[in-house]
């Protein structure tokens, strides 16, 4: 979207319009230059067209993963039009990288990417993707963290987007606050973001495979019911209907609904240690059989033969799949 023309606009309309804190474009005007050009004595000021088309092209790099120090050189480069005038934001219809500028030579210049992990938090293997939703969330820039997750989910589906995105920022943001007592905000902003953006993928297939549904559940006391939404969303992808319990789910009311229900699988989710006692002999015993599967890190290192321990999403909806479907 380009601004050409049109009224000035004050600081909280444009943080609005754009989806970033009033005080990130206040930041970016002290740091990078990137601050409105009227500032009339006396007065508010207030942002051109062309300043918010700039401030546009700043925040559309940075989520990508391009340093600020470097998306707002380009921001504020003779390219920025050239670059807020695509019609998909960042990426041109002919294919060509969009995080690329052209030099007076006419020969295409990389931009700078920063190290592994960004600024922000240590990502092993980071993506510009991954740096950018790190930088959203540390930033508690809700507006952007729902853009990199939506952007994500569509392009890369839910296994991709929940293991290579967000299970190792989830990992960055415990080890921060484990090391540091910090950032309990960002995993709650982008839990909720997560959640958020789970949900609007996981409408109720209209023909489900499976005649007995799936249940998943957390144990008592497990609060981690984002994993386990992960899967109800790959697993209605398959068409295959399921019911989500949530989180810390008493175990009477785990055992009423798997009489309630027969489902073909259950799976159980526990995150910490000593949350998963009692869980099994819980569990009533139906006919046809129901197969338990289970996730997490809170699972002692024996399990009954009848249980079987999924690894990571992609091993979880294969399980459950071959549950459903009597494999």
């Amino acid at each position: 979207m380009s601004y050409q023309e049109g009224p000035s606009l004050p600081v909280a309309t444009v943080a609005r319009r754009l989806g970033v804190a009033s005080t990130t474009l206040r930041t970016w005007d002290r740091r990078y230059g990137l601050g409105p050009s009227d500032r009339a004595a006396g007065a508010h000021r207030r942002y051109s067209p062309r300043d918010v088309e700039r401030l546009s092209v700043m925040r559309g790099l940075v989520l990508s993963g391009v340093t600020p120090a470097e998306a707002a050189r380009v921001a504020l480069s003779d390219t920025a039009g050239q670059i807020a005038a695509r019609p998909t934001g960042l990426r041109e219809a002919d294919g060509k990288d969009p995080h690329r500028e052209q030099t007076s030579a006419g020969a295409p210049e990389p931009l700078r990417y920063a190290g592994t992990g960004g600024r922000v938090l240590p990502i092993p293997r980071a993506t510009p993707r991954s740096r950018g939703l790190a930088r959203a969330a540390m930033c508690l820039d809700e507006g952007a963290v729902m853009d990199v997750l939506q952007r994500a989910l569509d392009e890369d589906g839910v296994v991709a987007t929940w293991d290579t995105l967000l299970r190792p920022l989830f990992t960055a943001i415990g080890e921060r606050w484990a090391h540091a007592g910090e950032s309990v905000e960002v995993e709650h902003l982008l839990s909720e973001c997560t959640t958020r953006a789970l949900h609007r993928m996981c409408p109720t297939p209209a023909s489900p495979v499976n005649p007995r549904p799936v249940l998943l559940a957390c144990v008592p006391g497990d609060l981690h019911a984002l994993p386990l939404l992960a899967l109800c969303v790959g697993l209605m992808e398959q068409r295959i209907s399921c019911r989500l319990l949530g989180a810390a789910t008493p175990l009477d009311a785990l055992a009423a609904a798997v009489r309630r229900t027969g489902p073909a699988a259950l799976v159980l989710w526990s995150q910490t240690k000593d949350t998963a006692e009692g869980v099994f002999d819980a569990v009533p015993q139906l006919r046809p059989r129901t197969a338990i599967i289970v996730g997490g890190d809170g699972w002692p290192t024996t399990i009954p033969e009848h249980v079987t321990f999924a690894t990571g999403l992609q091993h979880g909806l294969d399980l459950v799949s071959a549950a459903v479907r009597g494999g």
